[in-house]
């Protein structure tokens, strides 16, 4: 059957597809990639704290697959929308604090039932979105009127059977190779496209969960949209050839690439973060009173690269007063600079936040 983009594709295929998934093309760049993620993995791990990596990491992640969608925004600002009390985050801003939360809390879901079902993708998106969201039943297209790039499976029980068929792939399937199956699972969520809006994103965190799941990462630190962006228009070009044509090879293999290239530079951002905590930590304990110095402050200050009292307080450090002489002493042997935005006071880890902009 000739591929008609103006027709819902109400003949998609369950997975797996019926081709050879096997080629020694996709098992070269299978092997380059779990290699690599394995080794990401193992490098979080000499990080005791997880929300050090989580926070900064996800914050990146959010903003880049926002941008796919083509909603920018600056480090700096999200930074600043984080920090303060005060409800000042811009439209675009307020939607990539919403991906960070969404991501956190599919990963907080997973980790209690250890499974990814459709009940957890329509909270993911609903709260990408903020508001309620299920299996559409209305039809949507990609494109516009005039000319349209794909037409998604539109007949409820064919998306009704499309889905359970996926969440049985996700949680269940055991061939091959789980990255395969990752590149197949992001795929066909993206051809399903079951939501009326917000799919990309939430296709994008499920990626995530999903190799957290098959035990390939402990912690939701894999930045595969920066490799996304980068590749933007392969990407889109390669999810159509996948329909239109069966490129599933090169599909495949654009995302077993993402994987790989994503690993070593997260590993490399990871190493970074590392070396300059422990860098912190020996200048700090040799530069601050006994009484002040802890490794708990120290992991405070990581956390994300804009802090304040509150932050301490919160964690247990001190009071609000105890606190804030803390950060003032970190300023005075220069570990953080400070800045006033609107009628707080904020704490800036200036080498973190350079580090995360490189």
């Amino acid at each position: 059957m000739i591929f008609d983009p103006n027709t819902p594709y109400n003949s998609l295929p369950f997975l797996p597809p019926d081709i050879n998934l096997e080629t020694p093309k996709i098992w070269k760049a299978c092997n380059s990639a779990n290699i690599s993620l394995a080794r990401l993995r193992e490098a979080c791990r000499l990080i005791p704290n997880p929300d050090i990596l989580i926070s900064s990491i996800q914050l990146l992640e959010a903003a880049s697959s926002s941008e796919i969608e083509n909603i920018f925004t600056t480090q700096d600002s999200l930074y600043r929308a984080i920090s303060t009390e005060e409800n000042t985050a811009s439209p675009a801003e307020k939607e990539v604090l919403n991906y960070r939360k969404a991501l956190y809390a599919g990963y907080q879901a997973l980790k209690e039932k250890n499974i990814i079902d459709e009940e957890l993708l329509e909270t993911i998106c609903s709260t990408i979105l903020e508001t309620e969201m299920h299996r559409r039943e209305l039809p949507v297209y990609i494109g516009n009127r005039i000319s349209r790039i794909y037409t998604p499976p539109n007949d409820p029980y064919v998306l009704e059977a499309l889905m359970a068929q996926l969440e049985e792939y996700i949680n269940n399937g055991n061939e091959p190779d789980p990255l395969i199956r990752l590149a197949l699972i992001h795929y066909q969520f993206e051809a399903i496209h079951p939501f009326t809006d917000g799919n990309g994103r939430t296709g994008r965190i499920l990626n995530i969960l999903y190799l957290i799941s098959k035990n390939l990462l402990d912690i939701p630190v894999l930045y595969l949209s920066r490799y996304i962006i980068k590749n933007k228009t392969e990407y889109y070009k390669l999810l159509r050839e996948t329909t239109a044509e069966n490129k599933f090879e090169e599909w495949i293999c654009f995302i077993l690439n993402a994987v790989h290239e994503t690993s070593d530079w997260t590993y490399s951002k990871v190493q970074a973060i590392h070396k300059l905590m422990d860098d912190t930590r020996t200048y700090c304990r040799e530069n601050l009173p006994n009484h002040i110095y802890s490794h708990e402050l120290i992991d405070q200050i990581f956390i994300q690269p804009y802090c304040k009292s509150k932050n301490l307080v919160d964690a247990g450090i001190g009071n609000r007063q105890t606190s804030t002489k803390y950060l003032k002493e970190l300023e005075k042997i220069g570990v953080l600079s400070s800045e006033k935005i609107s009628r707080e006071v904020i704490y800036i880890n200036t080498a973190l936040y350079q580090l995360l902009q490189e």
